[in-house]
């Protein structure tokens, strides 16, 4: 069965443009129903946000967030796209337990998708069910939520809701359908499934429409498919380089889970990281550690060559030419990446405007960090200001430190204390804390769900009673801590 529309729903105001642009692009698919929808949370900012009327929505949002009704103007689709997984194609993914309900104009003008997760079976599910757990659901409702507060380019959650059936992972669990909205659900998988098919009039139509969506500037440019890749890689860059500020491991940088619009989308074995280590993997499916913290800028070039190679039959008319367009483009990438990384370190560690040292200075902290917990490693720097004793007990090589601080403090601004605790946060989504919340929720108790999600509205502001969120996870915990898709 499938969802009725409604006459009573409030207006979402959809507006449409892929479904008008992009025919042959995706599949007409309604939510299937669900037996007993129970909304968990609803995002009330953020619907707000989105130029919703809130009042008149609570009493319908669990039918309307579980798919069992759909808002008027609403056009269910699911996207097709493809991509490399873990390095290996494959030529037909597509939405296997989303649909796009559609899009809407939010309060600044922006565009932005509302889409369901879990929804059901689609023509691009494979061999899956299209199915969702409360664990994973309220997992990315809450390292999204924490993204947002932290500055990061992200999607984010608008309602998770129980289904009231049954689903089989490796046990029986709750089902729930979360409600995710985007700037879009473009990937560069996207471009790969019509470049995989020879279908350069599609890939045009959808370079075309993500340079009207996300980057106009670049309509105007004399070369406005390179204009575009430029924009694309300058917005991945950008977010990359703010994902290795916050030790963030995403855990699946596959074509298909990078965006066109530079957003953090598909939190699954996502986690954010405790002691600093290069080479930290959390995710139960990156055996060989390609997705590890220390490869994601080496990935981020990678997923933008293929995203290049699919536009290579708009860029020039000459297939050598075109491929020295792209090259120059790739060639930049890691210059790029390292610029705003570099950028993100001297917010991070309070320095006073620019210096040829500050690479230098980076490296040798996070070299320094090793052992360290990542995220206290740099929030109390702002004590060493005054007391730089008050540091060493956090760090594993003391010595290491000791040598750096001298160059730390001749460079560092007047107002060091204050710029470190403004970038950097005190309270992240620790991985302990995070399964604590997931397994009570599982059971129905939302309760540590709910005081997570609070305190991470609010990362940068250390507040009283709140030690534990600031606190690493036990080494009992995190020895061979992994996390898993949830798919």
């Amino acid at each position: 069965m499938t969802a009725p529309e409604t006459a009573d729903m409030p207006a979402f105001g959809f507006d449409n443009s892929y479904i008008r642009d992009l025919p042959g692009t995706f599949v007409a698919q309604r939510p299937a129903r669900v037996a007993a929808p129970r909304l968990l949370r609803l995002n009330t900012v953020l619907a707000a946000e989105l130029g919703l009327d809130v009042a008149a929505l609570q009493p319908l949002a669990a039918q309307v967030f579980s798919g069992n009704l759909l808002p008027p103007g609403a056009e269910p689709i699911a996207q097709a796209y493809a991509g490399h997984q873990f390095g290996g194609f494959s030529p037909q993914l597509g939405d296997g337990r989303a649909v796009l309900l559609g899009e809407v104009i939010d309060s600044q003008g922006r565009r932005r998708d509302i889409a369901l997760k879990g929804s059901g079976r689609t023509p691009f599910s494979r061999n899956g069910d299209g199915l969702a757990a409360v664990g994973p659901v309220l997992r990315e409702y809450l390292v999204g939520e924490a993204m947002a507060a932290l500055g990061v380019p992200t999607s984010r959650a608008l309602a998770a809701v129980a289904t009231g059936q049954q689903i089989l992972r490796d046990r029986v669990l709750p089902g729930a359908v979360l409600t995710r909205v985007a700037a879009s659900h473009l990937r560069v998988g996207t471009f790969q499934f019509f470049s995989a098919r020879g279908a350069v009039d599609q890939i045009r139509a959808l370079a075309d429409h993500a340079i009207a969506r996300h980057y106009p500037e670049a309509a105007q440019a004399g070369a406005p498919y390179l204009a575009f890749l430029d924009a694309v890689i300058a917005a991945q860059a950008r977010l990359i380089a703010q994902w290795m500020g916050l030790g963030f491991i995403h855990g699946v940088m596959n074509t298909d889970n990078m965006t066109i619009s530079g957003e953090t989308i598909d939190y699954g074995p996502c986690a954010f990281m405790e002691a600093y280590a290069p080479g930290a993997v959390y995710s139960s499916i990156d055996r060989q550690g390609r997705y590890a913290y220390a490869n994601q800028p080496l990935i981020l070039g990678w997923n933008l060559a293929r995203l290049a190679e699919t536009l290579l039959p708009l860029l020039d008319a000459d297939p050598d030419r075109a491929v020295d367009a792209a090259n120059t483009r790739l060639d930049s990438i890691a210059g790029q990446y390292r610029t705003e990384w570099l950028a993100v370190m001297r917010r991070k560690l309070g320095l006073a405007g620019e210096s040829p040292e500050d690479a230098a200075l980076a490296d040798d902290f996070m070299a320094a960090l090793a052992g360290t917990d990542f995220t206290l490693g740099f929030r109390r720097l702002a004590d060493a200001v005054d007391d730089p004793a008050r540091l060493r007990p956090l760090f594993a090589d003391r010595a290491a430190l000791d040598l750096w601080l001298p160059r730390w403090q001749a460079r560092r601004a007047p107002d060091a204390a204050d710029r470190i605790r403004r970038a950097n946060p005190i309270y992240i989504p620790r991985n302990h804390l995070v399964e604590e919340a997931l397994a009570a929720a599982t059971e129905g108790d939302l309760a540590a769900f709910d005081a997570l999600l609070a305190v991470l509205a609010d990362p940068f502001t250390e507040r009283p009673g709140l030690d534990r969120y600031a606190l690493p996870a036990p080494e009992s915990f995190t020895a061979g801590y992994r996390t898993f898709c949830g798919t």
